[in-house]
């Protein structure tokens, strides 16, 4: 089929850079699409580390200034994948400037900046995503479906956790180009922002929005040393770990966890959730499984039921390989992508959109304020 030409500006060539650029080069191997991605300018300020990722991945072009990337005529779609301070001053100029943005997660350093970039992009009327790749996780897409159902009827409680163990030693340095997620001026947050940002948006896309938190945080390493500058140190500003309840709006009760300081896990992602009628279950560190409990079942088969997720009759599994057969983490960016295009397709804009990713971003700010302040906070908006 005749594609139309969809011409990418990526920002950013870092390890968010490389799954968006694996997307682009694949998304049309899998599904029938209207549009194709045109890999056309990667941007970045240091061009000596761009121009290898450029030529590696196949990008037809390099910028230094992202000025001049937003301002380019055969530019259609900008791609933001820096670090979360940069988040706020490209959407907005880009959404000026007409062009369609995806932003790497969390939308921003807080909900104000959020809430800024989410009305640009309204104003300008301009297509937007945020790369929540959890959601096109074909598992967590089909707890969606069996929520949706009604097959676990009324919820009463979702617990998460979202563990990882990579800053547990006190000699790793803060700042740079690989560690900016650990200096609170580039990040805004520590594991709020950066790992539970996806569980409140898997939480609120599975049973709906929240409404007040009560939280806690720890910094366990308080200073570390500059990754930039050697010998220099200073104190450390993101939260190492971050737990806390909320209430849901329609009832449901809710406990959040995350921390980089959970020993032997790497990228432990898990959720569950109650219902009157049966449970789920999921675990990021077994992708392709979905836990089922129906409690409508004759007594005498009452158990947890392990779905293989991979079947034809699964979300996304159809554009891939046969069942049984598993994707990848990969495969999540190319699944969203390809719905983000399939909007442009049909004029049904995609979600998580800024909108959504704002709403998420409220609940981040309620939870690090709660953490100061020892009180349960109303999430604003």
């Amino acid at each position: 089929m005749a594609r139309k030409k969809l011409n990418i500006g990526l920002i950013g060539y870092g390890f968010m850079g490389r799954a968006h650029s694996n997307a682009y080069a694949q998304v049309n191997k899998f599904f029938d699409l209207g549009y194709e991605p045109v890999l056309k300018a990667a941007c970045a300020r240091k061009e000596d580390k761009l121009k290898p990722f450029a030529e590696n991945w196949g990008w037809e072009s390099m910028e230094s200034d992202w000025r001049k990337l937003i301002a380019r005529d055969d530019i259609d779609v900008v791609d933001i994948s820096v670090p979360n301070n940069l988040h706020r001053d490209i959407a907005v100029a880009a959404a000026q400037a007409g062009k369609m943005i995806l932003c790497e997660k969390p939308l921003a350093m807080n909900a104000a900046e959020g809430l800024e970039m989410t009305e640009a992009v309204e104003k300008a009327g301009v297509a937007n995503m945020v790369w929540f790749n959890y959601r096109r996780v074909p598992a967590i897409s089909l707890a969606k479906q069996l929520i949706d159902e009604g097959r676990l009827g009324r919820i009463f409680h979702y617990r998460a956790k979202y563990l990882q163990d990579w800053t547990i030693n006190e000699n790793v340095p803060l700042g740079g180009q690989t560690l900016w997620r650990l200096d609170i001026d580039a990040a805004g947050s520590g594991v709020t922002g950066d790992l539970l940002a996806h569980s409140i948006d898997t939480a609120i896309w599975l049973i709906g929005g929240v409404d007040k938190v009560c939280g806690m945080t720890e910094t366990f390493v308080k200073e570390r040393e500059l990754q930039d500058q050697p010998g220099v140190r200073m104190p450390v500003g993101i939260d190492d770990a971050c737990a806390f309840l909320a209430k849901f709006k329609n009832g449901a009760l809710s406990t959040f966890e995350s921390t980089r300081y959970a020993r032997g896990r790497k990228n432990q992602n898990t959720f569950e959730v109650n219902g009157e009628h049966g449970s789920l279950y999921f675990d990021l560190e077994d992708a392709h499984q979905l836990q089922y409990y129906d409690n409508r079942l004759d007594s005498h088969v009452h158990g947890w039921q392990t779905i293989l997720v991979t079947d034809f009759e699964h979300p996304y599994m159809n554009k891939y390989w046969v069942p049984g057969c598993t994707i990848g983490y990969e495969h999540t960016f190319i699944n969203a992508l390809a719905d983000f295009i399939k909007g442009l397709d049909t004029g049904v804009p995609v979600r998580p959109n800024f909108r959504d990713a704002l709403e998420t971003q409220r609940v981040c700010d309620a939870a690090l304020k709660s953490a100061k302040t020892e009180k349960w906070e109303k999430v604003q908006g």
